[in-house]
């Protein structure tokens, strides 16, 4: 095992770990659509949210690694046949060549494994195959049309939306159905075997390949792993052993390592990894969703990058710190801070409602113009036509900021 004592060993595994996220590089995998596509190929998912206080949080994480990327590519991708959406940690876009890889939890959950609900309506489940396979698909909001003749009256089959609600996404989940496109949170659903692209791998992976696959993925993505982060929030006893047991087998035959650092945590990387040559860093300031692939995974955050990040959107208004959406700032190869916004539509504009600067080990003069770079770039993405800031935490940044924002 290597132990990581110096602070450059630290900085060249903080620049490992942006690189491997894309984050370091000006366009690391193209732009537009293509780009957008490669992206997430090598990213694995990335995570579907719907809080609009900004732009959702998948378009972000596309915004910041994909140049020129537009929302709408998302849905252009899935009614490519490039994607589709399922659960990893949470929902997500997934690269449709690693479909396969979903379905062991599809058969888990049409085996009685309980995602959201329990004791599903097999016979509702039924009658929304039918419809979907005579109608066609079926949009999500068609599940909420009232019978017109009296409002009060109590909705029963397709009209009572609740139910039919839980009996759709139980076919989702259990994999009878998939998404098809989707505008905005308005999903469209049609049976699997008409959306899958036919030269799609479907075949059902064994433990061992899921493993083999998990393990590969996040090495690539994230250019180091512990064994936790490994099967982060998937809570499979039998994954997690058959994970282990590669990773094991891997480090006796020397084609991965293992390296510790400062705060006692281990991690494992593929064999000589850290011999390549340390990723350069721009100045460029990187403004990121809470949802990033880069930091979903806290722990990891806090202990490679010195980061103690929480989104606070879920904490009671009262405890709050930094604000209700806060985005984390990434400059260089450092996490600096952090900002909540707020795209106002009708208004056009975008209100920074407070920005937290961590530390003052930069140039004053070169940060502002690069963080007023990145502003102004946000404020396009949001398709806003101002930008305000209302509190800055060091006072004295702030006209200058605002200063380079006109």
């Amino acid at each position: 095992m290597i132990e990581l004592k110096h602070p450059r060993d630290l900085a060249r595994l903080r620049r490992l770990a942006l690189s491997s996220q894309g984050l370091l590089q000006i366009q690391p995998y193209g732009s537009g659509l293509s780009g957008a596509r490669k992206a997430i190929s090598h990213l694995g998912y990335v995570q579907i949210d719907t809080i609009s206080v900004i732009e959702r949080a998948h378009h972000h994480v596309l915004h910041s690694r994909v140049p020129k990327f537009t929302s709408d590519m998302t849905n252009q991708m899935l009614l490519n046949g490039d994607i589709f959406e399922y659960w990893s940690h949470a929902a997500a876009f997934l690269p449709i060549n690693d479909f396969r890889f979903s379905l062991p939890y599809k058969h888990a959950i049409k085996n009685g494994q309980t995602h959201w609900y329990k004791n599903p309506d097999q016979k509702l489940m039924q009658e929304l195959r039918d419809r979907i396979r005579i109608d066609g698909p079926l949009r999500s909001r068609d599940l909420e049309t009232r019978t017109l003749e009296n409002k009060k009256e109590k909705r029963t089959g397709w009209w009572d939306w609740k139910p039919a609600k839980k009996a759709l996404e139980q076919l989702y989940m259990q994999g009878d159905i998939m998404v098809s496109s989707r505008e905005g949170f308005q999903k469209t659903y049609d049976l699997t075997e008409r959306v899958l692209p036919s030269h799609v791998n479907s075949s059902m992976p064994s433990i061992k390949d899921f493993a083999e696959h998990m393990i590969k993925q996040q090495l690539r993505c994230h250019g180091f792993t512990s064994l936790k982060g490994l099967t982060y929030l998937r809570r499979n006893p039998e994954l997690r052993k058959a994970v282990k047991t590669w990773v094991n087998d891997q480090l006796s035959q020397h084609t991965l390592e293992q390296i510790k650092i400062h705060s006692g945590e281990i991690f494992i990387l593929n064999a000589g990894e850290l011999e390549h040559p340390t990723p350069r860093v721009s100045n460029r300031v990187k403004i990121l969703s809470p949802f990033d692939n880069s930091v979903i995974q806290r722990d990891r955050l806090k202990s490679v990058f010195q980061y103690d990040y929480q989104i606070e959107c879920y904490v009671p208004e009262a405890k709050r710190q930094y604000g209700y959406f806060s985005l984390p700032l990434l400059y260089q190869d450092q996490f600096i801070g952090r900002m909540d916004c707020k795209a106002h539509r009708k208004l056009n504009h975008l209100e920074i409602k407070s920005l937290h600067i961590e530390g003052t080990q930069f140039d004053t003069h070169i940060f502002i113009a690069e963080l007023a770079k990145a502003i102004i770039q946000f404020k396009d993405f949001q398709n806003c036509e101002s930008v305000s800031v209302t509190q800055v935490n060091l006072t004295h940044l702030k006209q200058p900021l605002e200063n380079a924002l006109t």
